[in-house]
This record gives C-alpha cells, structure tokens and sequence, in this order.
C-alpha cells in the first residue's frame, strides 16, 4: 500500500474524530445555551459537559462557540493542506485551500450580516461555516487526489 494512501488515510480519520468531538461540544453548547437563555426548567446537556460550564452565563458560551468554530476551522483547514501535502506530493495547493476557506467564511460573514434584510441568509451562513468545521474540504481533495492519481 503506499505512503501516502496510509497517512492520507489517517488525516481523514482524525478530520473525522474531529467532527464527532465538534459535534459532542456544539450540541451541548447549543443545549447549555437554550436551557440559559429561554430559562427551561432542565437542561438536556450531557453531564460531563455540564460540569465543565457550570458557572458559565450565556454570553460566555457563545463567546466559547465562537471561539471553538475559528478552533476547529483552523484545524479542519490544517488538516486539509496537510491532506493536499500528502496526495499530491508538493505544497502548491495549500495557498488556494486557505484563501478558499477565507473566501467562504467571508461569505458567511457577509450573509450572516445581512440575515436582518433575508432571513433565509441566515441558515446558508451556517451551513457554509459548517461546511468549514467538519471534513467536508478535506473529502473534496480526497477526492479530486484520486482523480488525478487514477
């Protein structure tokens, strides 16, 4: 088997572990901040979680949602040059991967700006930072990598 389909292989299934862990922490935050904000009479967060916030208000909860998007934003695209680096045997590809993932987040931003005017906006800014924080980049150059090595 070579090389690069080994370790190719192994960046994906780390991107992949990502996910779950991004998954485990953004349904409980979403969870902690419902429960907070509409002042529910319980809390629907997985007990480890919650004893990792307790104590935490809303705004600190967005503020760490916040904070965990760029995290794993910045992971998820350090993982895909690296999957780029791996397959395709050369660095060239990683300045288009990143200025794509700043394009795209941009464009987030942009829709998220405007949901005000079109609400609908709002659910496309979400789906296109999602789109950054799990492995889905990195499956396209998975991908496009075996294309080009077929």
């Amino acid at each position: 088997m070579k090389r690069a389909n080994v370790l190719g292989g192994l960046l994906l299934a780390v991107a992949v572990a990502l996910g779950a862990v991004r998954e485990f922490l953004f349904v409980n935050l979403n969870y902690e901040l419902d429960f907070l904000e509409h002042h529910r009479d319980r809390t629907y967060a997985h007990s480890m979680f919650r004893s990792w916030v307790h104590g935490w208000d809303a705004s600190d909860l967005r503020l760490c949602k916040w904070l965990l998007s760029l995290g794993f934003m910045a992971a998820i695209l350090g993982l895909t040059i690296a999957v780029a680096r791996v397959r395709f045997g050369h660095h060239q590809y990683g300045r288009p991967i990143a200025l794509t993932f700043l394009v795209i987040g941009s464009l987030a931003l942009l829709f998220h700006a405007l949901a005000g005017w079109s609400p609908p906006l709002e659910a496309v800014s979400i789906k296109l930072l999602h789109a950054l924080q799990y492995p889905v980049p990195l499956l396209v150059v998975w991908a496009a990598s075996w294309r080009r090595t077929a």
